[in-house]
């Protein structure tokens, strides 16, 4: 048997995250199991990205890990437009719009899903009491008197099953560990698929994240580090109907970068595909429980919402740091406390999470609604209250702060040293 504090179920961004957030506060050890190591960037972006704000960034300058990212591939961002296919209203959004004193540079980072999964992997590879157990699959989980027992299925590097105190669902929407434990699960289908690729822009994407509201959904052009040829290449996040999502993903290249074109009016010139196309289901998941007996859940294994607002990876990054954090005030410099276990605890830690998370997903649902009608005098008032948004500037601060992630209740691993 192998001993640990803490297994943490998923090896992806938010739980390696949890992993070197524990560490740092706390002298628990930690056990990560996934079923994939790490693996080399290759020389083409990768078309999963995260839109990455302040907040997160610093939580990764804080786990010393940022500048691993930024000897990669990153591309910041200092201005956002937002604009409706169906009216005249539009947003602008420029890190200008802040003082001095609340700018940190850039508005966020767009950031390959595999560059900050590598560099977290790396730092975890050798911070002392973190164990990682990659190519491993986890095919049993039994709740113990004071102890969970994890055991391998018969393909994994590992066969020696696993003791913990407390086992940690960070393993993704479909979370093996949340079914494993029949946590209850409320969702919905956006009745949305998204589009996913990495597309070529020829007239520069000017360091500004892009979103236009279409009629069948919101469309997202995400700047991404130039190429070697000095082009500038953006990923799109197009969130569409199931049909339409079918169709587009049919086009020859050259008649997807058209219409991709005349979606975005061309203000980025005529854009061409440079990668392949992907489309999955978007839907809301929501475990009525973030804690069961010794079970805990981070990130989209506790909550996923649409992406439109690019704040899913973000929300499931505090989760990491509020865990760690709720844990550390918890624990004593008596080995024998068990207080960071207590029901009181842990719950501490749903309340927190779970309260911004309902947040989160009202607030996407509400602007999903907000731009799916297209009745006349519902696109009338949305263009003038764009437009109205755009120019009262206390507004418009207010919401670049909290696309920042400076809103409610921070973790301290989310704030600046002094």
């Amino acid at each position: 048997m192998q001993k640990f504090d803490i297994l943490i179920v998923g090896g992806g961004m938010v739980g390696l995250t949890t992993a070197l957030a524990i560490r740092q506060l706390t002298s628990l050890t930690v056990a990560v199991v996934d079923n994939n190591g790490m693996a080399e960037l290759s020389d083409a972006p990768e078309v999963r990205v995260s839109a990455i704000n302040a907040v997160s960034q610093q939580l990764f300058v804080n786990l010393n890990v940022w500048s691993a990212m930024t000897e990669q591939r990153i591309q910041p961002y200092q201005h956002m437009h937002i604009w409706d296919k169906a009216g005249y209203g539009n947003l602008d959004f420029d890190i200008d719009d802040l003082s001095t004193r609340e700018q940190n540079g850039q508005l966020g980072w767009i950031i390959e899903n595999s560059v900050i999964r590598n560099a977290l992997w790396k730092k975890a590879e050798v911070v002392e009491g973190i164990e990682l157990f990659s190519e491993c699959k986890l095919n049993n989980i039994a709740m113990g008197d004071n102890e969970v027992f994890a055991s391998f299925d018969s393909t994994s590097k590992i066969q020696m099953p696993i003791i913990a105190k407390l086992v940690i669902g960070a393993d993704g929407a479909n979370s093996w560990l949340r079914k494993q434990m029949n946590m209850a699960l409320t969702f919905r289908d956006y009745d949305h698929h998204a589009i996913v690729a990495t597309v070529k822009c020829p007239q520069g994407h000017q360091n500004t994240a892009w979103q236009v509201f279409l009629e069948t959904g919101p469309l997202a052009l995400l700047p991404l580090a130039s190429k070697d040829d000095g082009e500038d290449l953006c990923s799109i996040v197009w969130s569409t109907s199931p049909e339409q999502a079918k169709r587009l993903c049919k086009l020859t290249p050259e008649e997807f970068g058209k219409e991709l074109t005349a979606a975005v009016d061309g203000k980025l010139g005529n854009v061409s595909l440079e990668s392949e196309r992907f489309s999955f289901p978007l839907t809301m998941r929501f475990a009525q429980d973030f804690v069961q007996e010794r079970i805990v859940l981070v990130g989209d294994a506790a909550h996923t919402i649409h992406p439109l607002a690019g704040q899913g990876v973000n929300l499931g990054l505090l989760d990491a740091a509020a865990l760690a954090e709720i844990l550390a005030n918890a624990m004593s410099n008596d080995l024998t406390d068990t207080r960071w276990l207590s029901s009181k605890t842990l719950n501490s830690y749903q309340r927190w999470r779970k309260t911004e998370a309902v947040e989160m997903a009202a607030a996407m649902e509400a602007i999903k609604q907000i731009f799916t009608s297209q009745q006349a005098p519902v696109k009338l008032i949305r263009g003038l209250g764009m437009s109205l948004l755009n120019h009262v500037a206390p507004a418009k601060k207010l919401l670049i702060k909290q696309a920042l992630g400076f809103k409610g209740q921070r973790p301290k691993l989310t704030k600046t040293v002094e």
